[in-house]
């Protein structure tokens, strides 16, 4: 065992990425959790036989995961099975639904029934994508983003203006398509960024690349057995697991983390433990690990600078069981059938509760029996709602939903309320309360411009030689694949070091 010591706060993906990396490298890692399991957003919530994966519920770019695995000479076949969903997802709109299928050609034959030449135009928009996934994935995202020195590679140069860093999303969609349903279709990912097509530069035209081409995949048991496995991994690689731990310091001296302190309640008693450290890997939140961990004299960055971030949304979530089944609805339903521009203005331009706000629907009991009693429906329910609102009481949960599934009921043209068996909400000051989330924030930073690469908080503490963070509030952003980018990412900054 090496005699170097790396305490991870936080067993989130990025956390459990840092970790198995450092482990390889012959580290003794220590992984503190204040949860009593691993995953941080993607927690699972068990209930009444219903199996909720609690965050995360897409699972686009494939790639990155076999990446991740096939570093420690696995595969993701080793741990759990993936099914391609068809159709990829079902948008709902005013006058009706449309499927958006996993084939190209059956793709290219929806956008051109939309608008007459548009799979001429989808084959050029997706070229031009397919670029900016191969050239940002090899030399853009596993960039720590501590200078802009990274960034003078040759590839990323001579191609500066194909990436389009400086068109925004919203005018290169328009400049191929300009019937307003394949807009929609084609700004939907970006809303994975937290931030409006108008302020997300063109480059994440790549999330189209991995929507479109790469696809929309299951994990059979749901998106927990992600972190089942690299929690495997991870103790397959000596990794120290230390659950319902509570950091509440991280002890200094001069620029140095020495010591990692926390309390574990357990059997009516209180326990405080001290980790010392030579490398201590922040995969907390960020503001969190600094404003509370920390003395003033060791953070990076004042509350005015946190203040000024541009945040991606909260979320208002409810996990819902139904002891029946519903017909014909989908994996993945996204309810556009209200306008668009009202409810982004409403999370980013002026935030406040939204008059009438769009959501998403994960069904994944239409998939994997074993997420639900036998007939039985799983439904998980997502409103995207402005970073740091207050007043996010039972009231207002219990009006919002009343309103999404009134909603859903119709379009679907069969109840839902009279069969729900188990309902759960999960909202802002949830965030607060269980992630310690700046704000209450889902999903981290947004992508803006200003917000990209080195502009983003950085990964190694500019105060404290031996502290480095990971996850969605640093490089390279939010989303389940950037965590595990984050994590590797942030590992070999430390290993440059130390």
């Amino acid at each position: 065992m090496s005699s170097k010591k790396v305490v991870v706060i936080g067993a989130g993906f990025a956390g459990l990425s840092a970790a198995t990396h450092m482990a390889k490298e012959g580290w003794e890692v220590h992984v503190l959790e204040k949860h009593a399991t691993a995953g941080g957003r993607a927690r699972q919530l068990r209930r009444n036989g219903f199996v909720f994966d609690m965050g995360p519920s897409w699972y686009w770019m494939p790639d990155v995961f076999e990446r991740y695995f096939a570093q420690f000479g696995k595969q993701v076949a080793d741990y759990y099975s993936l099914q391609r969903l068809n159709p990829s997802y079902r948008i709902y709109y005013q006058d009706g639904a449309v499927d958006i299928p996993a084939g190209i050609p059956e793709i290219k034959r929806l956008f051109e029934q939309i608008e007459p030449g548009a799979a001429g135009q989808l084959d050029r928009f997706l070229a031009e994508a397919a670029y900016k996934y191969k050239t940002g994935m090899q030399n853009l995202v596993f960039k720590p983003g501590l200078s802009f020195k990274e960034f003078l590679d040759p590839a990323v140069i001579k191609g500066i203006f194909k990436l389009d860093v400086f068109t925004s999303m919203k005018k290169h969609i328009r400049k191929y398509f300009y019937h307003p349903r394949l807009q929609q279709i084609l700004e939907f990912p970006v809303l994975f960024l937290g931030a409006l097509p108008e302020d997300t530069p063109a480059l994440y035209s790549l999330m189209n690349y991995a929507d479109i081409v790469g696809g929309t995949w299951y994990p059979e048991g749901g998106m927990y057995s992600i972190v089942k496995a690299m929690v495997e991994l991870a103790q397959e690689m000596g990794v120290q697991f230390h659950f319902n731990e509570n950091v509440y310091q991280i002890a200094t001296h001069k620029r140095i983390a020495t010591t990692v302190m926390s309390e574990s309640v357990g059997n009516g008693t209180q326990k405080f433990t001290e980790y010392p450290a030579d490398v201590v890997i922040g995969g907390a939140d960020y503001h969190f690990v600094e404003t509370a961990l920390l003395p003033q004299r060791n953070r990076s960055y004042t509350a005015a600078y946190w203040n000024k971030r541009v945040m991606a949304p909260s979320c208002l979530l409810y996990y819902v069981g139904l002891n029946k089944r519903l017909q014909g609805v989908q994996h993945h339903s996204l309810f556009f059938d209200v306008p668009f521009e009202q409810h982004a203005q409403e999370i980013y331009t002026h935030p406040q509760w939204p008059e009438e706000p769009l959501f998403y629907v994960s069904t994944p009991s239409v998939t994997d029996a074993s997420v639900a009693p036998p007939g039985c429906e799983n439904l998980f329910f997502l409103i995207p709602v402005a970073a740091g609102l207050s007043g996010d009481d039972e009231a207002l949960k219990e009006k919002y939903f009343n309103s999404i599934v009134t909603r859903m009921e119709k379009h679907i043209g069969q109840s839902i309320k009279d069969a729900i068996v188990y309902k759960h909400s999960f909202s802002g000051r949830d965030f607060v309360y269980e992630y310690n989330s700046f704000k209450g924030n889902a999903y981290g930073l947004a992508n803006t411009l200003l917000q990209t690469a080195v502009l983003k908080p950085s990964c190694r503490s500019k105060k404290l030689d031996n502290l480095f963070f990971t996850g969605q509030l640093t490089v390279p952003g939010p989303g389940v694949p950037p965590s595990l980018i984050s994590g590797e990412v942030v590992a070999k900054e430390v290993l440059k070091y130390y």
